[in-house]
């Protein structure tokens, strides 16, 4: 059975019993309130740091905030996980972002809010997600009855999904009010988030594991050097990302280009997630089940001519719609890069190799913001996001010939 088959199931009985489950409920609402909260966070900071400071540089630096304490402190993170209640991992993080939140909110309604002092703050929120995520990811585990963890796992990334896509319109809409209520917003859903994570109960606690060492803590780095196709994998959509961060560029779009306001950079936040949303519905009952090596990386080349159709865009309309093929692109190549690498992995390395991943595919996209940022400094934002596209494809067609073994998949089992 794939990944798509597995997820065609969520509308079931097995759905409406992980909706009458108390933990699963509990966490699955905990973790849509961070997620609402990180999506209107990345419209409510970019467009204040660049109304303040009008620099494509210091916006592309918000990356680059968010990325240091993540690169610095996964690797750890992952161990905390393993060693401690994860209920209270993620609940002092959340309640940690939803402090921060209070502070920017009181700093920006009160006007006394400097450039330097969002970037700390943004600091505080980077490091605190670098713990919340794989805590938050192990926790899953323990709150879903047996044999109801794939069901689960489908559940909560379409709910994720609709917090994606009203995230990014709400933070639009809240921001054209006040500059501050975005704030105020985040802060309520990291705070109730934590106040939920206390209230759920796990059947199954987490054993505690052995010390680690610095061999066992870097383990999965070695395995994922060693294993081309996971390679290949990992870093096909590291560069990928990296040189299509073109949405750290909206708030610029937005205002300059667009000529749009808040709203406009809300809906253009959330058409990726739309596009998305969409295609995982059409994967849910039509599996990728031959040749799926190169329609990875045809999904790859798709992503990086949406964004080249973005970056020339004269219309609303249009780039909101690249974006929306944009993010369906992304999602046919998470599926097949999520599936070949658990395949891939055996059990007992894959907490390990799943660092890495996260290390490199989900912080890819801050760091994506800062390249986009510096780009768009020295070269203007419209030849920035067009190189970012162009060689996003020209990344794809290299590692198709320096992958040969990626390439060549041909099922995903």
């Amino acid at each position: 059975m794939t990944l798509a088959d597995q997820s065609a199931g969520v509308v079931t009985d097995g759905a409406r019993l992980l909706l009458r489950h108390p933990p699963y409920l509990y966490y699955m609402v905990s973790r849509s309130f961070s997620r609402f909260a990180s999506q209107i966070a990345a419209v409510a900071v970019g467009w204040q740091i660049y109304d303040l400071t009008g620099s494509a540089f210091q916006l592309g630096m918000v990356g680059l905030a968010q990325f240091v304490p993540m690169l610095a402190l996964v690797f750890v993170a992952g161990h905390i996980a393993d060693r401690y209640d994860r209920r209270r991992v993620v609940q002092i993080c959340q309640t940690l972002q939803g402090l921060t939140a209070i502070l920017l909110a009181w700093g920006t309604y009160a006007g006394w809010i400097t450039v330097p002092q969002i970037f700390v703050a943004l600091v505080l929120i980077g490091a605190a997600t670098a713990f919340e995520a794989p805590a938050g990811s192990a926790l899953l585990p323990g709150v879903v009855p047996e044999g109801h963890l794939q069901k689960a796992t489908a559940l909560s990334t379409g709910v994720f999904q609709v917090a994606m896509i009203c995230g990014p319109a709400l933070g639009g809409i809240a921001y054209a009010l006040s500059p501050s209520t975005p704030y105020v917003l985040m802060a309520a859903f990291w705070l109730i988030g934590g106040l939920l994570n206390s209230a759920i109960k796990l059947a199954r606690e987490v054993a505690v594991k052995d010390p680690p060492s610095l061999r066992t803590l870097f383990a999965g780095v070695g395995f994922v050097r060693s294993n081309p196709a996971i390679l290949g994998t990992i870093s096909l959509d590291l560069f990928a990302v990296l040189l299509g961060g073109a949405t750290a560029l909206l708030p610029i779009y937005a205002r300059d280009i667009l000529q749009t306001g808040p709203w406009g950079l809300g809906l253009m936040r959330a058409a990726p997630a739309v596009g998305a949303l969409l295609t995982t519905v059409v994967l849910t009952r039509y599996s990728i089940n031959r040749r799926v090596g190169m329609r990875m990386f045809q999904a790859v080349i798709i992503f990086g001519l949406a964004t080249a159709v973005f970056a020339v865009s004269q219309w609303l309309w249009l780039s909101v719609a690249a974006l929306a093929v944009l993010g369906a692109a992304d999602t046919v190549s998470v599926v097949i890069r999520f599936s070949l690498v658990q395949l891939a992995t055996p059990d007992d390395m894959r907490g390990r190799v799943g660092a890495v991943n996260y290390l490199f595919i989900n912080t890819s996209n801050q760091l994506g913001q800062f390249e986009s940022g510096v780009t768009a400094a020295l070269f203007g934002t419209v030849p920035a996001a067009l190189i970012g596209g162009l060689g996003t494809v020209a990344i794809a067609l290299l590692w198709m010939r320096l992958f040969p073994t990626l390439r060549n998949v041909e099922r995903l089992e």
